[in-house]
């Protein structure tokens, strides 16, 4: 590993490219220090551990190899740096079911009770939730249906407004699973990857773009520090790093900056886009001391708040249930809001019987991409690759991403042996040869095959929607429906959706005289009732960011969010953005342009994809790295 000191140019939240034969040299501007490695890393989740663990196990049951000898620092062993933008490696902002195949093969001896929340799967349900209220925008052939289910009533089995669908159809099974708390899985893993010496990993250090020359990824910029809020150099001024990689292995997410920037430099394969999104919110809430629900349960449910809207709930050890919804970009309300709708979720009677009585631990959300393998990269190039959840692994028939994700980690890393052993370097050729053949051939890709069409018709009716998926379900994507879903912000109706104009234009002046968001009256004023709070379970959004979040942003960086033409924003009367905003941190500015509160941010990158006013396929919102984030293991 070698450091040294250099001038150069840069422009915070851009990709820093040089080498290029044909540029004037860059004015000097400041000192740059370049640290020169075998292997850089952005990001730290559960692909990144699937690649690390496999990496450094081959590597310990073989010290002697004279693969693993470092090759930018002969003599030394093989230099590996890890770096994550959250604050803490059990940031990670979910629990989740997966059925763990992966995992299970990586940790054979595997004990759930050594992972804190982890269990394994137990019973398993999958309800349709007819509306109590009804509030929701439910079509004439829905109605229809749940007055039906009412009317036969216990005959078929509905209790407390829920009908349990008789079976779980076997591509939504889990059994063999696990129940997890992802902040502490990745925690769990990354003790165990520290512990070993052989890598670094590093939390709290945003990578804010990838080193670009001459269409190879030569490594990663660190984000500059000591700079105020619109990027721009303090007294306490640091420039950020330049990580010389001979391999940089892209793990950061799909809002991830060196993705994102890999995707607008290097482009995507044809046909492919990022065009199906939702944001996963839920509560981690304490159980009442009788509660009846055993830990390993595992509740699917559809059709409310909102009939687009899935749900969940897994319970763990400890009298602790993971509750939350899923709220997709093909629901097209523009007033769309994911923590109200998750208050009248948590409240359906099937599940209220559970939680009323129960206690908020802990809160957040995050966007998941859902285009899978539609929304696929290119996985290798010259330099780089592509893993995990960015990289269009998430299988959206099964409802399953992590298993997936440690998979294409796992996947890698055998590549990435199988080259330092021949000596081969990481090019395109090798890196496709080695790591993508190895996942066309696997089971990630035979799932993400069959599940490629499945969402088709949701955009029409949920109906059809619904009918597609079991298609591609029971015939393992042999069959399914058209067309595709288009994308993200050409789904966002008007902002007049369902509301006559003038008592819109009524709503915004006691919204904004009332320090009231408008999305939140909107609901109101379209039959949702207020949340009646009760300071324990069902409280303020803001108090969930205080109490159950837990949100903090670290000072010296740059704001992550910042809006590319202001003019499209002042002109925009859905402002999707601020309804789907997790933390409240976007809100309604006086010209027009929504305010940014970077403390309140939970990274979730909502707003990337809720922007009405995007360019082809580039958002008018920018998403950038940046420090600080959720602070919650639990989470």
């Amino acid at each position: 590993m070698t450091v040294e000191a250099k001038t150069a140019a840069g422009v915070p939240g851009l990709i820093h490219e040089t080498g290029e034969a044909d540029a004037p040299a860059p004015e000097p501007e400041f000192n740059l220090q370049t640290l020169e490695v075998d292997i850089a890393c952005a990001g730290f989740g559960p692909a990144m551990g699937g690649f690390l663990t496999t990496l450094t196990r081959v590597w310990r049951e073989h010290p002697d190899d004279p693969a693993f000898e470092s090759k930018v620092a002969p003599g030394m062993p093989l230099q590996v740096l890890c770096y994550e933008r959250a604050d803490d490696l059990a940031a990670g902002v979910s629990g989740v079911v997966t059925r763990a195949q992966s995992i299970r093969t990586s940790f054979p001896d595997l004990n759930p009770a050594e992972i804190p929340m982890a269990v394994n799967v137990g019973h398993e349900r999958v309800l349709y939730l007819l509306d109590p209220i009804g509030a929701s925008r439910r079509s004439t052939l829905m109605r229809l249906g749940d007055a039906l289910l009412r009317t036969a009533g216990r005959l078929v089995g509905v209790r407390e407004h829920a009908f349990q669908l008789p079976w779980t159809p076997s591509f939504l099974h889990k059994h063999g699973g696990l129940v997890l708390s992802i902040g502490q899985f990745n925690q769990w893993v990354g003790s165990q990857l520290m512990a070993t010496g052989l890598v670094q990993i590093w939390p709290g250090t945003p990578v804010s773009a990838p080193i670009i020359r001459h269409n190879a990824v030569a490594g990663l910029r660190l984000a500059d520090q000591g700079v105020d809020r619109s990027g721009d150099p303090t007294a306490e001024f640091m420039a950020g790093m330049d990580v010389l990689a001979n391999l940089t292995v892209v793990g950061d997410g799909p809002v991830g900056a060196v993705a994102q920037q890999i995707d607008q430099k290097l482009g995507m394969p044809e046909g492919h886009a990022h065009s199906e999104w939702a944001l996963g919110m839920k509560m981690l809430i304490e159980l009442p001391e009788d509660s009846p629900l055993q830990p390993g349960a595992v509740w699917h449910t559809f059709g409310y708040p909102e009939p687009e809207i899935f749900g969940f709930l897994y319970v763990h050890p400890g009298n602790l249930a993971s509750v939350g919804i899923f709220v997709p970009s093909w629901l097209g309300d523009p007033s769309r809001t994911a923590y109200r709708y998750l208050q009248h979720y948590i409240q359906h009677p099937a599940l209220w019987r559970y939680l009323k009585d129960g206690t908020l631990r802990s809160w957040g959300a995050k966007s998941l991409d859902e285009s899978g393998r539609r929304g696929e990269p290119f996985l290798a190039g010259d330099g780089y690759a592509r893993i995990g959840e960015g990289s269009g692994s998430t299988n959206m028939l099964t409802g399953s991403g992590v298993d997936e994700a440690w998979t294409t980690g796992t996947q890698l890393a055998e590549a990435v042996v199988e080259l330092l052993r021949a000596g081969k370097p990481f090019t395109q050729e090798n890196l496709t040869a080695t790591y993508e053949g190895r996942r066309r051939a696997s089971w990630v890709e035979r799932g993400a095959r069959e599940a490629e069409n499945a969402r088709n018709g949701f955009h029409e009716s949920v109906v059809k929607g619904m009918v597609g998926m079991a298609l591609a379900g029971l015939t393992s994507g042999r069959l399914s429906l058209g067309p595709k879903i288009p994308p993200a912000n050409e789904r966002i109706l008007s902002s007049t959706f369902g509301i006559k104009p003038e008592l819109l234009a009524e709503l915004a002046l006691a919204a904004q005289a009332g320090g009231r968001p408008l999305h939140d009256a909107l609901l109101t004023a379209r039959g949702w009732p207020e949340i009646a709070l009760d300071g324990r379970l069902l409280i303020t959004h803001q108090d969930a960011l205080l109490l159950g979040g837990k949100v903090q942003a670290m000072p010296g960086f740059a704001d992550h969010v910042s809006f590319r033409d202001p003019q499209l924003c002042a002109a925009c009367n859905e402002k999707t953005c601020i309804a789907m905003c997790s933390g409240q941190a976007l809100t309604n500015g006086a010209d027009g342009v929504p305010n940014f509160e970077r403390e309140k941010c939970v990274h979730c990158g909502a707003c990337l994809w809720n922007c009405g006013h995007s360019d082809g396929n580039q958002s008018n919102i920018e998403f950038r790295a940046g420090a600080g984030g959720l602070h919650s293991a639990e989470n």
